[in-house]
C-alpha cells in the first residue's frame, strides 16, 4: 500500500512540474506576442547615425518610433518622420517633413518657397547651398511629402534624387521621444 501512494505523489509530481513548465512557456509566448504587436503596430526604437538633424537630433540618439498616430492622423509640416532609405531596406532616414500632398515646392537662392511663398522655418541651421532636385518647381501628388535634415547642407533628403519625394505609405511613423543619451531624455518638439 505504501508504494502505491509513492507511486502516486511522484506522479503528482511529475504532472506539477509539467504544468509548471507549460505555465512558463504560454508566459514566454504572451510576453513574445505581445512585443512583436507592439513594435509592429505601435512603436519600434531608432538610432540617429550621422549629422543630417543637427542641431534637433545628434548622432547617436536613440528614439522611439509612433507608428500608430499616422493611423489616424495625416502627417504635418515640420513633422519629424522616419522612412526606409530604399522601400523594404533596413537603412531608415529621420527627416522633417516640409513639403505636404498638392503643394508646389522650390528651393531657390536659399531659401524654401511653398506655393510660391516663402516657408517661415526656424529649423534649418544656414542657408541651403544646393537646391538639387528643388531648383525647378515641384508638385507633390496627393500621396507625397518633401522632407528636410535640420542640417540642410549635411543632409541626403528629397532634394536628392536618390531620396526624392517620400510616398506616405513608406513613411514608418513619427520620431516621438528621444530615450538616450539620459541628459537629452525627452519628447521631441515637431511644430
Amino acid at each position: 500500500m505504501g508504494r502505491n501512494n509513492y507511486g502516486k505523489r511522484a506522479e503528482k509530481s511529475k504532472l506539477s512540474v509539467l504544468k509548471e513548465i507549460f505555465g512558463f512557456l504560454i508566459y514566454v509566448a504572451v510576453v513574445v506576442g505581445i512585443t512583436f504587436l507592439i513594435i509592429t503596430f505601435v512603436g519600434q526604437r531608432t538610432y540617429v547615425s550621422g549629422s543630417s538633424m543637427e542641431n534637433t537630433l545628434s548622432d547617436g540618439d536613440n528614439l522611439i518610433v509612433d507608428k500608430i498616430t499616422y493611423r489616424f492622423t495625416d502627417p504635418q509640416r515640420f513633422d519629424i518622420i522616419v522612412f526606409p532609405f530604399q522601400y523594404g531596406e533596413k537603412v531608415y532616414y529621420i527627416k522633417r517633413i516640409i513639403g505636404l500632398p498638392g503643394e508646389t515646392i522650390r528651393v531657390q537662392d536659399g531659401e524654401i518657397y511653398v506655393d510660391g511663398e516663402i516657408l517661415e522655418e526656424s529649423y534649418g541651421r544656414e542657408v541651403m547651398r544646393s537646391s538639387g532636385i528643388a531648383e525647378d518647381p515641384i508638385v507633390l501628388g496627393e500621396d507625397e511629402y518633401f522632407v528636410l535634415g535640420d542640417n540642410r547642407n549635411d543632409s541626403m533628403d528629397s532634394r536628392d534624387p536618390s531620396v526624392g519625394l517620400i510616398k506616405r505609405d513608406h513613411i514608418i511613423g513619427r520620431a516621438w521621444m528621444r530615450v538616450w543619451p539620459l541628459n537629452e531624455i525627452g519628447v521631441l518638439k515637431h511644430q
